[in-house]
């Protein structure tokens, strides 16, 4: 079978040939504005969003100090993102994982989680965490494909998923 995606490539930012400060930005708070609404909080703008997350789409380089986020880029464009903390007992985390819903169903979100263990396995982890909203059900098919598995929760908020899988593990079929 051919693949017929087009060629995204996946950046470290900040880094050598980083997209826009805007374009990761966009992509930081479209994905928090909508989880602020799919929990029943929805919030006009940035502006309204809490500190946390409004200091991530203000200054992504600041609040990810430390991590690494990775951005799919097509073309110039920034598509999507994913950050990669660094390892603690082991242990990393994937977070924000997020692609432009005009962009989504060409693999992005696969190239960035694939690019996202790549990196983990580099800065020494040996598993890999994450945690989804119940409700984000495309989002667990895909963790469930590339060999992630519920975990007992280390986030006690309500409807919060907790998944890992060890850093070299081979992913299911996708």
């Amino acid at each position: 079978m051919t693949d017929h995606r087009p060629a995204i490539a996946v950046v470290r930012w900040p880094g050598s040939t980083p997209p826009t400060v805007d374009g990761v930005a966009a992509l930081l708070a479209a994905y928090h504005l909508l989880t602020e609404a799919e929990k029943g909080a929805p919030v006009a703008g940035v502006a309204g969003l809490p500190e946390r997350y409004r200091a991530e789409v203000t200054d992504p380089g600041a609040a990810f100090a430390g991590d690494v986020l990775l951005v799919a880029l097509l073309g110039d464009a920034a598509v999507g993102c994913v950050v990669v903390t660094s390892p603690a007992d082991g242990q990393a985390e994937i977070k924000r994982l997020w692609t432009d819903p005009g962009f989504r169903g060409r693999g992005i979100a696969s190239a960035l989680l694939d690019a996202a263990l790549a990196r983990a396995a580099e800065i020494g982890a040996d598993t890999v965490r994450l945690s989804v909203w119940a409700w984000r059900t495309g989002a667990i098919a895909l963790y469930e494909r590339l060999g992630f598995t519920v975990a007992r929760s280390w986030d006690e908020r309500d409807q919060l998923v907790c998944m890992r899988r060890a850093v070299h593990e081979a992913p299911g079929p996708r």
